[in-house]
């Protein structure tokens, strides 16, 4: 696939890729509505605290690692168009709660039910795998991520511009964020009606259980088990957290932690309902696929979009405090690691594309991410500061190449399993921002940069013990197994049933 193809907007596929593109944009705009107007709120709302914005800003992202697992069930369950659609008209009601929110209750549980809105972006790596073959999947992934997330740096661009210019006044900042969400429904109902889930209904492939991961053997099976347990048992760290900014009792934290461990139970047990059955009967060689790839590629997502969240909010602080800038100028600095993400994702995802070896690929951006962060950690105020940027550049540029060539790889492991296994590094990539972000608190600068260089050679090392090259990445259709062919077969016959049975 040739760049120049994204302008072809009269091939189906490409309209796909701009309209979900499009709508991954909006999601993620709307989530990141609060950091940019939280000055006017503050200004607007005379009981609110800085504190308080702080704890916004941490339950914006509470419930998103959870809420990415429970949608990838979803996607494979009831396909990406009904699940973007859904999830753009339902997070605009807590979105306009917020904007319109009196009272500190209203504000704290609206955005804890908004940061759901995280998840949309698995939503539209699998709505992107249904539309393109294995040996263009890389560079389109790579385009509808890197242009996608782009969404909340235009959100810090345009969004106290429209509260202060459009409506001004105290409630400038509730207007400008319920605007944002009443477009973000109006699209999604749009997405509904304009798109398809693949150019035929054959291109959607549900899996037996949307419960739970399938694996293939049973050390695969505890694989899936260990790795689970961080995905919500992380949400620990951010309850400690709250507690210890003094907005929850520690009866309430036992309470959620409680409820934490209770939900990693939960999602062991499905864990055996589905996989036991499964493992017992034996599974067919042609069906089978290594965990072992998926945990490779957790990692790396933990150690690429972790530390992209984590190095974007302290990055301008870093750059004003070193060398003495503006905060306007440091922002702006600090904005470049973001504007790469526009080329970067995308080049990532079309290197992948045209080496012929993803796997050769993944290494080195991993390897580049490591040497990156050691490079940012040499810095101090005696390097020039242009080279301190170049080298921020240089950095960011093999981070986001790195989550480009994630989900280059993903949608080739195990077709019918593509939204669970996106889910499930797409929330390593949130549990990366809380260990990293938690880390912050307690290292300088310096030695925070080479935390994240340590965690990305990690997982170079593990990519390299267990990342292994996907069969038929590169070949023009995804591969269908035996048990992908019966599934199919059963949901036909369940369909030819359901008129006779009317």
């Amino acid at each position: 696939m040739k760049v120049s193809a994204i302008f072809q907007f009269r091939s189906p596929e490409i309209r796909a890729l701009h309209l979900t593109w499009i709508a991954f944009f909006i999601t993620f705009y709307v989530w990141f509505n609060m950091a940019p107007l939280a000055s006017s709120m503050l200004k607007s709302v005379d009981w609110l605290t800085r504190d308080d914005i702080r704890l916004f800003a941490i339950v914006n992202v509470a419930l998103t690692i959870p809420a990415r697992i429970i949608v990838g069930m979803a996607l494979d369950r009831f396909g990406p168009r009904r699940v973007f659609s859904v999830l753009m008209v339902s997070m605009a009601i807590p979105a306009l709660v917020f904007a319109f929110g009196n009272t500190m209750s209203q504000l704290l549980i609206s955005r804890l039910i908004l940061s759901s809105i995280g998840a949309s972006f698995v939503v539209g790596i699998h709505m992107t795998a249904l539309w393109f073959k294995p040996k263009d999947i890389g560079f389109a992934e790579g385009f509808y991520a890197g242009w996608g997330n782009f969404g909340s740096a235009v959100a810090a661009m345009t969004l106290p511009t429209i509260a202060l210019t459009m409506f001004g006044g105290d409630d400038g900042w509730r207007y400008a964020i319920g605007i944002s969400a009443i477009v973000m429904a109006a699209y999604g109902v749009y997405y509904w009606f304009a798109i398809t889930d693949g150019l035929d209904a054959r291109a959607h492939r549900k899996s037996r259980k949307a419960l739970a991961m399938e694996v293939s053997s049973w050390r695969d099976m505890i694989m899936l088990i260990l790795w689970t347990i961080p995905l919500v048992g992380c949400l620990a760290i951010l309850v400690w957290r709250i507690e210890g900014m003094g907005y929850l009792s520690s009866t309430g934290a036992l309470i959620c932690y409680a409820i934490i461990a209770a939900v990693v139970i939960y999602q062991i047990v499905q864990i055996l309902r589905v996989n036991v059955p499964i493992l017992k009967k034996g599974v067919p060689e042609d069906d089978k696929y290594s965990f072992s790839s998926v945990a490779a590629l957790n990692s790396t997502y933990f150690a690429n979009f972790g530390a992209e969240l984590a190095v974007v909010s302290m990055l301008p602080m870093f750059f004003e405090e070193t060398w003495g800038l503006t905060a306007a100028a440091a922002g702006m600095i600090a904005a470049s690691f973001a504007f790469v993400n526009l080329v970067a994702r995308p080049m990532g995802g079309l290197v992948s594309d045209r080496m012929g070896n993803r796997r050769f690929v993944m290494l080195s951006y991993m390897f580049g991410i490591g040497i990156g962060f050691v490079l940012m950690g040499l810095l101090n105020s005696n390097w020039p500061l242009i080279i301190a940027i170049a080298i921020t550049i240089f950095t960011s540029f093999f981070v986001q190449g790195a989550e480009g060539a994630t989900f280059g790889i993903i949608p080739s492991i195990k077709r019918r399993i593509t939204g669970q296994i996106s889910g499930m590094a797409g929330a390593y990539g949130n549990v990366g921002a809380v260990v990293y972000l938690t880390i912050f608190t307690f290292v300088t600068p310096t030695q925070f940069f080479y935390i994240i260089a340590g965690g990305a050679f990690v997982s170079w090392l593990i990519c390299l013990i267990w990342l292994k090259e996907p069969e038929g990445a590169f070949d023009e259709e995804y591969y269908v197994s035996s048990v992908d062919r019966m599934i199919e077969e059963q949901e036909l016959a369940k369909a030819q049933v359901k008129p006779q049975q009317g």
